[in-house]
């Protein structure tokens, strides 16, 4: 599940930028555009991004435990196989 990020510019008005960085202070700024982004083009109604969204910040979560990665199922670590059967809920 491991994720590549590759880096991206764009130019942006100075109004937004303002924007994005005074909401982007307890937050990286990068992580709230990808965020935005992954939201937009998965597109159909906000009740689905969300969802969405919540299944990838949890497979994440599970991915990088510690303690899944103890564990070996079938000669993977328990973290990787949680969180692709919360990946494989995706709508």
């Amino acid at each position: 599940m491991a994720t590549k990020l590759i880096p991206y510019s764009c130019y942006l008005p100075e109004d937004i930028h303002k924007q994005l960085k005074s909401h982007a202070k307890g937050r990286k700024a990068s992580g709230m555009v990808r965020d935005a982004l992954k939201m937009f083009f998965d597109g159909a109604s906000a009740y689905k991004s969300g969802y969405n969204k919540g299944l990838e910040d949890a497979a994440a979560v599970v991915y990088e435990s510690k303690e899944a990665q103890m564990i070996a199922v079938n000669k993977r670590d328990l973290g990787a196989v949680l969180a692709d059967d919360i990946a494989a809920l995706k709508q």
